[in-house]
């Protein structure tokens, strides 16, 4: 299993199909996992198969995923680990901004806690709105400070307009973004082309589609044509087709099941051998 390569992440190098920690939580990421026991599994088998790229929240829960992540990875041997802040949940899981400066470097020192590490290999700043630049370079003056000390390796975005990133960039490096961005969904192509050009890792959620109301690309009738003629199933055409797209992308897709995450990573080895899709 190749796991598509490997490609910069900030100062880091890691394989290019990582893994989406969030499905590991609750309903609606809330709450603890259906079935703990398999939680951790899917944990372990991910890093016993080369997996050296995963992404959490401490809101993811709040806090059950990273507690999962420790018992079941600690001390992380060769994974880098990689969060994000700007939000919080209320007491029923509603998804709120925690976006000043102080929450932010708050987010942080939570993650660095309940994961047991002195560093994170990034972490996002997550904008839970279009709102423009408002506000945002007090923000990366946060992540910048809590870089300069060491907590993080690097200061990623994610949700972000081309504005938003430029507006990033002229002020600090950017080790990646997360944006969403899938076969049916290319409204993030701008962002993607900016990374593509800066070689700033770009990490798509949500590649196929589903979560959150966002259409599943597992139905899209061309995904499904490619599926039947190589074989293969349509999630993996879709994430093959999403790693194709630019060698900085790097792909997080989430399970709760072993199986879906075997399958997930067999996509990284798929040929679409020209393929339009779309």
């Amino acid at each position: 299993m190749t796991l598509g390569g490997t490609a910069p992440l900030g100062p880091r190098t890691v394989h290019r199909m990582g893994y989406g920690a969030m499905q590991l939580a609750g309903p609606g990421v809330f709450g603890p996992p259906r079935d703990r026991g398999e939680a951790l599994h899917v944990l372990r088998r991910a890093a016993d198969a080369g997996v050296d790229h995963i992404d959490t929240a401490q809101y993811y829960g709040p806090d059950v995923v990273n507690e999962l992540l420790r018992e079941a990875l600690h001390p992380y041997d060769g994974i880098t680990l990689v969060s994000k802040v700007g939000g919080r949940r209320d007491d029923k899981g509603g998804w709120l901004p925690w976006n000043t400066p102080a929450a932010l470097r708050e987010g942080i020192e939570d993650n660095l806690r309940t994961l047991g590490v002195e560093q994170l290999g990034a972490v996002n700043l997550r904008l839970m709105d279009a709102a423009g630049v408002d506000g945002l370079e007090d923000q990366l003056g946060a992540m910048v400070q809590a870089r300069d000390e060491g907590l993080i390796a690097g200061v990623g975005l994610s949700n972000v307009t081309p504005e938003q990133l430029e507006f990033s960039l002229a002020r600090t490096e950017i080790a990646c973004v997360q944006n969403p961005y899938n076969v049916v969904d290319r409204s993030s192509q701008a962002v993607l082309d900016t990374c593509t050009a800066r070689g700033i890792a770009f990490v798509p959620f949500f590649p196929l589609g589903s979560g959150f109301g966002v259409d599943d690309v597992r139905g899209n009738p061309s995904v499904v044509a490619a599926a039947e003629q190589l074989d293969a199933t349509p999630a993996q055409v879709a994430l093959a087709w999403t790693l194709a797209q630019s060698p900085v992308v790097l792909l997080i897709p989430g399970t709760s099941s072993v199986a879906h995450l075997d399958e997930n990573l067999a996509a990284a080895d798929l040929d679409l051998d020209g393929l339009a899709l779309g």
